[in-house]
Formats: C-alpha cells, sequence, structure tokens
C-alpha cells in the first residue's frame, strides 16, 4: 500500500513541483499508504477474522515485493514526462528529468520520521491502555486510551513545538517588517502618506506599506495613455505598529484619507492586504490608470506572518481589522450626500479576500450598498465563495462558475468571464477573479475520499488532462501545491495584472477609453507586470 500511494504520488496535480517538493509529497503519501497497509490487518486480527496460511503469506509477500519494485520504477521514470504535461500548459521550459536520488532520499527521511512519530504514538497508547485495563474492560481501555494519546499528542505538539516555530517567525518576520529599504525613501510630497505633515508615521508604516505607499504611479505614466485629465493617485496605509488596537489603526486611516481630501476623488477602494501585509503590486495599479488617476486606495496591516500561519494562528485578528477599517470609511462614506461622494470597492488577494468578504455585514449595508468588490485567489474556506461555487448554476464547471442571473455576483480567470452573463450588472458587484490552476482556492481536505468537482469534465484551461484523481494522495498533493510556489506568473496563485486589469474594467466600467488604448494599456501590464 505504501509503494502503491509513492507510485500514485508522482503523477500530475495542479501544479509543477520541484524534485524536493515531489519527495515531500511521496514521503507524505508513502506514510499515508503504509498506514493503511497496517490498519488493514489490525482491523482484520481485532474482529478475529481468518488469515490465510503461512506458506500462502510467503508466496504474497513475494508477488507483492515484484509488483512494488516494478511498479516505483516505472511511476519514478514517467514522472518527468508528468511534470513536463504540467509544465508545458503553463509556457515553462521542459525539466530534464527528474532526480530519483533526491526524490527517494526525501521521502525516505519524511516516511521515517512519520514512522516514528506513529510508533511513538502507538506506544504511548500502549502505556495508557495498560494502566486502564486494570480498571475497565479491555476494548473500552483501547478507545480511551486512543482518545487520551491523542490529547497528550495534541498538547504536545500545540503547546511546544508548534509555539517554539511560531514565536521563532513572529520574531524573523517582525524585523524584517521594521527593515528600511533605501530605495522607498520617505516621500517629500506633503500630500502623501507617510510625509513630514501626514498623520501616518513613515518608520511605522512597515516595510510592505512603504512599497505600497512608494509604488504609486505619476501622472506621467498614466498620461502616456490619453489626452484627457489626471489626478496621481492616493494611497493609504497604516502599519500595524501605528496604534494599539484596530479602532484606533482604522481612526489613523479615515483622517488621513480626509486630510488628502481622498473622499473627492471619483474612486475609493478599501484594501485588505495579505497576511504580511504585502499588496500585489499589479493589483490596484490598473484601476489607477482605468480612473485616470481619479483615486484613493486605503489598507491596514494586521499581521507580519505570511499568510498561510496568520490564517491558522491570527485570522480573527485579519477579520477584526478589516471590520473596524470597514466601519470607520463607510460610516464617513454614507454620511457624504450621494451625489459628492465617490464609488466605494473592496479588494482583497487571498487571505485579504476572506478578511474583507468578512468585513461588513449585508444587513447593516442593504439600505446603502457599496458598489462592489473584487476578491481574488479566494482561500477554499471563504465561506461566501464556496456557497455561490456549490449554488452554482447547473452546467457551469465548479472553476468558473455562473450564479443565477449574474446581475449580482460574476466569476473570471484568464480568460475573462465577467462579461458572459445573462443580465446586465446590478448596482451592487461581487466580482472574482480565479484561476482553475490555484490550489489555495481549490484545495478541498474531503478530496482524501471523494473527487472535487472542478475535476471533472470540462476542465479549466491550465489544469493538465493527465490530472487523475487518487484516495489520500490527490489531497497530499493538492496540500503540497499550496507551499510549492514553483507556478509563473498568470497561474495558480500568482496572478497578472493583465487579468487584474480585465476584471477592473468590467466591474468599474470606466468611460472615455477606446479600444484602442485600452488594448494598448492591457499590453503594457502584461509586459511590466
Amino acid at each position: 500500500m505504501g509503494t502503491f500511494f509513492f507510485a500514485l504520488s508522482m503523477t500530475p496535480s495542479l501544479l509543477p513541483r520541484t524534485d524536493l517538493f515531489q519527495g515531500l509529497v511521496s514521503g507524505f503519501s508513502l506514510a499515508a499508504g503504509y498506514g493503511l497497509g497496517v490498519l488493514i490487518p489490525w482491523l482484520w486480527s481485532y474482529f478475529e477474522l481468518p488469515k490465510p496460511a503461512k506458506q500462502t503469506q510467503k508466496i504474497l509477500q513475494i508477488i507483492a515485493a515484484i509488483i512494488c519494485t516494478l511498479t516505483g520504477i516505472i511511476f519514478l521514470w514517467r514522472a518527468s514526462e508528468w511534470q513536463n504535461s504540467i509544465r508545458i500548459l503553463m509556457n515553462m521550459d521542459e525539466h530534464a528529468g527528474v532526480q530519483p536520488f533526491i526524490i527517494g532520499f526525501t521521502a525516505l527521511t519524511v516516511f521515517f520520521i512519520l514512522l516514528l512519530l506513529a510508533r511513538f504514538f502507538r506506544w504511548t497508547f500502549r502505556m495508557i491502555t495498560l494502566k486502564l485495563i486494570k480498571y475497565i474492560p479491555r476494548k473500552v481501555s483501547y478507545i480511551f486510551g486512543l482518545i487520551a494519546a491523542f490529547i497528550l499528542f495534541w498538547s504536545v505538539l500545540d503547546g511546544i513545538l508548534f509555539s517554539l516555530i511560531l514565536r521563532s517567525a513572529d520574531t524573523t518576520y517582525e524585523r524584517v517588517d521594521s527593515l528600511l529599504e533605501p530605495e522607498f525613501g520617505q516621500p517629500a510630497d506633503p500630500l502623501k502618506a507617510g510625509s513630514a505633515l501626514s498623520i501616518l508615521s513613515w518608520e511605522d508604516m512597515g516595510r510592505q506599506g512603504r512599497r505600497f505607499i512608494s509604488g504609486v504611479p505619476t501622472v506621467e505614466e498614466i498620461r502616456q495613455f490619453t489626452n484627457e485629465p489626471v489626478l496621481e493617485p492616493l494611497r493609504v496605509y497604516v502599519g500595524i505598529n501605528a496604534a494599539e488596537t484596530f479602532d484606533e489603526r482604522a481612526e489613523l486611516a479615515l483622517q488621513e484619507l480626509i486630510r488628502q481630501n481622498a473622499f473627492a476623488r471619483e474612486v475609493l477602494v478599501i484594501i485588505t492586504p495579505t497576511g504580511t501585509g504585502w499588496i500585489d503590486p499589479g493589483s490596484i495599479r490598473p484601476l489607477e490608470y482605468l480612473s485616470l488617476g481619479n483615486i484613493a486606495s486605503v489598507a491596514a496591516q494586521y499581521s507580519y506572518l505570511p499568510s498561510p500561519l496568520s490564517l491558522w494562528i491570527e485570522e480573527e485578528y485579519g477579520a477584526e481589522m478589516a471590520q473596524s477599517l470597514f466601519q470607520k470609511v463607510y460610516g464617513y462614506w454614507t454620511a457624504l450626500p450621494a451625489e459628492h461622494r465617490p464609488k466605494l470597492y473592496l479588494h482583497g488577494l487571498s487571505l485579504g479576500a476572506i478578511n474583507s468578504d468578512r468585513s461588513f455585514d449585508l444587513y447593516d449595508i442593504i439600505d446603502d450598498p457599496f458598489n462592489g468588490a473584487l476578491w481574488v485567489g479566494p482561500p477554499y474556506r471563504k465561506e461566501t465563495w464556496r456557497s455561490f461555487t456549490e449554488r452554482r448554476n447547473p452546467g457551469s464547471p465548479a472553476w468558473l462558475p455562473t450564479f443565477k442571473d449574474g446581475s449580482v455576483v460574476r466569476f473570471a480567470n484568464q480568460n475573462g468571464g465577467l462579461e458572459n452573463t445573462e443580465s446586465d450588472w446590478g448596482h451592487f458587484r461581487i466580482a472574482y477573479l480565479q484561476y482553475a490552476s490555484d490550489p489555495i482556492v481549490f484545495f478541498d481536505s474531503r478530496s482524501y475520499f471523494r473527487e472535487p468537482a472542478w475535476m471533472r469534465e470540462p476542465r479549466g484551461p491550465d489544469v493538465s488532462n493527465d490530472l487523475r484523481w487518487y484516495p489520500v494522495v490527490t489531497m497530499v498533493q493538492l496540500a503540497v501545491d499550496m507551499i510549492s510556489g514553483t507556478e509563473p506568473r498568470g497561474f495558480g496563485h500568482d496572478y497578472a495584472a493583465e487579468h487584474y486589469f480585465d476584471s477592473w474594467l468590467a466591474l468599474t466600467e470606466p468611460t472615455g477609453w477606446s479600444s484602442e488604448q485600452l488594448f494598448l494599456m492591457r499590453a503594457y501590464f502584461a509586459e511590466k507586470y
């Protein structure tokens, strides 16, 4: 069973894998198959079912050894071909070949570590059971012993190992966040956030905030595509060190927007960053060009840990920060005359999409809704996205669903999709941009026992035809895909600026642009970002 799972782990998943990550996938798959192979005969013995004769067992073992050896060799030999099928699909250079020694060594290392942990768990279970069996029936003691062993192991892992890892990560990323990079100097323009006259301190803005503020396009850059009057976009970013509480940071953001007269702009975007506070440079720039610079955007940092760690440990922080910022900005926005206030949009990528979605309650905005939201690469845990996807119209694929008549909710990928609906956009609009090859979006823990809907035909344009569903193995493959990060721009979880451009264009429907201008602008973003 272990070798069988090991072999299946060589087959393609959503993203191409390096030898190291392939070894990781294979090691976990080998351990999973081995564990299943141990569990089945244990259950057989537990229920006291008849066993084959010893001579028959020896014959079966010899046959299994031959099959395992041949299977391992054949699948290792074909692994390069399978990985190249994904690389070709993503316009990457073909890999010369897999490194079986690297894969094998990594897989065996992972396997033996997991095996040692499993045997230590078994030893703990037996020790507890031996103590309990003196007082309660044998089979009952097994159940209580198993529960006690799980609680003990989780307490040790959560209280010691995970805490140590998190403390180390927290210290490291805090130092990285505080780095002052010389290429991103403090703005001289007093109107800009972080300047000498700004409410916000340049140092407290954090590394990602300083990068975001420094990346604003100039009037000259936008003017190369138009002869219309152009403004320089406004950007506001509140770092995690700017204030102690979420409400204080949100208030600072609002006051800075007011100081910059941001509510006089035509468009206002509330951006929820990823876990580290990062905002994709290619995400907001297309809208700043499309709106001729007549736009302001605001973001507030809630963590400096990478999104997976932040999602796991500080999930509530992101939601609370997003809620505080939305309430402050939305509250001020609704108090303005409807004809003299900007169009208000929400935006978030990855973990930012989850927290942006959680920043408001539909019942609180139903009387005066904002204009819309663009949520990109929404993680599989996003409740609203899952609801729309599961309730999609019959016949539409899970990787690009249509929902009702499309007047409120629409989905897009690298080939568009926001424009293909039965009805016109309504006043309140929700747009999702997602690639079919994005494991952050399409990972599903239930894939260990059933085939995900997105794997059925027709498949997404960036998903290999060689991908097949296998119990347990597929879930392990997708889990490692989420952390591998080997995909090129425009695939997986790495979203391209030209696709942001298409989505913002369809969502906001800016006027004053010719087809030729839009074509040239899109080509510019495709080349530069």
